[in-house]
């Protein structure tokens, strides 16, 4: 039985996995820690969770918490988890952040775009990206993993498969299919298709459900001010702009243009690219077939959030526009679920050994 806690368990990732680890059967809950509501019992600050825990909420101590635990998620705002993950790590008990500060590899970069310097910078070259379909074997040892952030995730999952950012080649074409851009006819041998090579930036538009802003409160988010209302922000200053290039491998340049919709949560992305030539996608999605959370969903057949609400899966599907010359792909995750509290779950499942799919087996939920 693994011994987790949560630090940062008011906010809404931190009571996703809450909700999560509650229904582990391999977890066992331990502590809870807490700056806003401790010394209060789980009823009082969560009453949601009345009748399944009788934990109460601790103030933050790096070496209790390391006597009780032998994983620890952390969920506090970006620029705030720098301290608490390195006295954990301090104290000799692996950590799953599910903030940003340890995404990033590059202190620069942090520095500009999350506007302060890195205090614990000695702890990046052990920081595993928790995108599990890429780092799964680096995930089983791992002592410290940054989950991504709930947009990069949207992006990332069908774009990496098309930069073989990891030197693979190219990939075989898929026999008989879609003559007109190169695939060999049936019987053929298949042909050694080129890695995708943008032409110009990656264009992508998200839209986010109000609860990726988080639990914090400000005019921008009101009630009054999103219902009925959708708006465009951080339009080329997003701090997810050098997470996604660097998980590119700095093979593209990304125009991300994020948006927020009055809903509670989700996200849809729309990426746009276009390929220097022909280029058929579906030969380097193949790659997902056997991954338990990634949809393809084909050419024409595109995703919606009602699809993924609740769950850990990201969908996606794709148009080649024939008369643009670009390739158009749609995804779409639970920004709460696949974006944030479940891919830290299939984390730790890999780092202890387990199923990676457990816990995690839901449909999206619907309606």
């Amino acid at each position: 039985m693994i011994r987790a806690g949560i630090v940062g368990a008011t906010g809404y990732g931190g009571r996703e996995l809450l909700r999560l680890l509650t229904a582990h059967s391999g977890v066992e809950l331990t502590a809870l820690a807490s700056t806003s509501v401790s010394g209060e019992t789980l009823d009082e600050a969560l009453p949601a969770f009345r009748k399944l825990h009788t934990l109460d909420f601790e103030s933050f101590d790096a070496e209790a918490l390391a006597k009780k635990c032998d994983v620890v998620f952390v969920g506090v705002p970006s620029k705030a988890s720098m301290e608490p993950v390195a006295a954990l790590r301090a104290a000799g008990v692996r950590v799953i952040d599910i903030g940003a500060d340890f995404r990033l590899k590059d202190t620069a970069a942090y520095a500009q775009y999350y506007k302060t310097d890195h205090t614990a910078a000695h702890l990046l070259p052990e920081s595993v990206y928790g995108l599990v379909p890429w780092y799964r074997e680096a995930l089983r040892g791992a002592m410290l993993v940054a989950v991504p952030g709930c947009y990069p995730i949207s992006i990332l999952t069908p774009v990496r498969a098309l930069l073989d950012v990891d030197g693979a080649g190219g990939t075989p074409a898929v026999p008989g299919a879609n003559r007109e851009i190169g695939g060999p006819r049936a019987g053929e041998t298949p042909a050694v298709q080129a890695p995708l090579v943008p032409g110009l930036p990656i264009v992508v538009d998200s839209i986010s459900g109000i609860s990726g802003a988080g639990k914090g409160t400000s005019e921008a988010f009101h009630f009054p001010e999103m219902n009925e209302n959708l708006k465009a922000y951080k339009i080329g200053n997003h701090q997810h702009i050098p997470e996604i290039e660097q998980e590119l491998g700095f093979r593209a340049v990304v125009q991300f243009t994020p948006h927020v919709a009055p809903i509670t949560r989700g996200i849809l992305t729309t990426i746009t690219l276009r390929p220097e030539h022909a280029f058929d996608p579906a030969p380097y999605f193949a790659r997902y077939e056997s991954e338990p959370f990634v949809r393809v969903l084909g050419e024409g057949v595109l995703p919606e959030v009602k699809h993924v609400r609740g769950s850990n899966f990201c969908d996606f599907g794709w148009v080649m526009d024939k008369r643009t010359g670009n390739l158009v792909i749609v995804s779409a995750i639970d920004n709460l679920m696949g974006g944030t509290a479940g891919m830290a779950l299939q984390c730790m499942n890999l780092m202890f050994g387990l199923d990676e799919t457990m816990g995690l087996r839901y449909g999206g939920m619907a309606p």
